[in-house]
Order: structure tokens, then sequence, then C-alpha cells
């Protein structure tokens, strides 16, 4: 589903480079469920981000279902990211002028989805916002724009869902929910998922961990 071959990313600071990703190689597998963790500023994000195709490697190869996206234009690879893959992020990153519903339904319209309201409605039902469709994000909760985040992440069926701390603005008992959601709607669509994470009860339930540390891939651990 997902390959990393010997990925290293470099950032040049003028005067000298900083190595953030150093011979980083894995394999993710078709449904699975992978935590990232790792201290601040290990370079989990920056895995992320690579691995989404959001920026390419200074050296390695990524390859998604077969294609190297690493070597990519990146309008190629934003085309990619369309068809394919869904984006839970932090910070909800929802548009504000925009209803719930209108967020969810804003790329399955670019992706020339037919009867986009239906399927955006669908989704945010099963979220449990089907009264909330007409609200816009300041009239949420945080617990409700991540809702209305994981539905739009999940609105275009991508193959492979990346999560960024997605429970890292909600308190604890919002995270657990959040958790849960994200959890069976992965499994009910059969979507791989890989997400980066602090909060240790949704990384106990991935079937995988990586631990990033200084750049490195540690040893790993899995149920």
């Amino acid at each position: 589903m997902l390959q990393v071959k010997n990925v290293t990313q470099n950032v040049d600071l003028g005067s000298n480079t900083l190595t953030i990703l150093q011979g980083v190689s894995l394999e993710i597998k078709r449904g699975q469920s992978v935590a990232i963790v790792g201290r601040s500023g290990s370079g989990k994000t920056t895995l992320l981000g690579l691995l989404a195709g959001l920026d390419t490697p200074s050296e390695g190869d990524i390859i998604l279902e077969g294609k190297t996206i690493s070597g990519m234009s990146e309008d190629d690879r934003a085309a990619l990211r369309a068809r394919r893959v869904g984006f839970v992020f932090q910070s909800f990153q929802l548009l504000p002028s925009l209803t719930a519903l209108e967020n969810v339904m804003l790329p399955l319209e670019l992706g020339g989805v037919a009867n986009p309201e239906a399927r955006a409605k669908e989704l945010l039902q099963r979220v449990g916002l089907g009264e909330r469709l007409t609200h816009t994000p300041r009239q949420l909760s945080g617990g409700e724009q991540q809702r209305v985040a994981i539905a739009r992440a999940f609105a275009a069926d991508p193959v492979i869902l990346f999560a960024d701390e997605p429970t890292g603005n909600l308190d604890n008992q919002t995270g657990q929910e959040i958790t849960e959601l994200l959890m069976t709607l992965n499994r009910e669509q059969g979507t791989t998922l890989v997400m980066v994470t602090h909060d240790e009860q949704l990384a106990a339930r991935c079937e995988r961990r990586l631990t990033i540390e200084a750049g490195h891939l540690g040893a790993e651990a899995g149920h």
C-alpha cells in the first residue's frame, strides 16, 4: 500500500544543513492502522507530510499504490491526494465562512462526485451532526468541528487517511469520542490509517506503533 525506502529529509539553513529524518524505511499494508509517536521535534509531522505527498524527500522514495509519489510534479501529487488521500488536522482546517454541510461537500464537488449533498449529509449524520448541518465552525464546539473534519476526510472514500494530532486540541472525554469515531469509520470503510499522535490511548488503539527518535525510526510495537 505504502512503501518508504531510505528517506532522508534535510533543511538548508544557509550556513549549514539540518537533517530532520535520516534513512527511514517502512512498509504499511492496506487497511492497517499505524500510530507514529515521538517527542516534539523528532520528525513525526515531517514524515507524515512526506507520506501524504505534501512535500518531497531530499533522498529516497515514497511509493503509494505502486506509484512513486516522491518523483511526481506538485500538480500530479495534488491530483493523487484529491482522489486517494484524506486528512484530519489538529487545528480542524475548516473554512470559517462555510456551513458544516458545505465544508464536507467541497472536496466532493471539486472531485466531481455525483450528488455531493446527499453523501455529505450521510457522513455528517454518521458522525453525529445530522442536526448541525447549517452551522458554521464558530457555532460548533472543538469536538464538533473535528467531527466535521473527519466527515470531510472520509467523504471521497480515500484509500489512506492521514491524521496529525487529531485529538490534540480536545479535552480527554471529547478526544476519546473522536478516537472511537476515527477507528469505527476506518474499520467500516476499510481505509488505511496513519496518524501522528501524543495521545497514548489513541496510539494503543492502532495495530502498529512506530517511534521516531531524532529523525530515526526506532523499534516497532504492535498488537
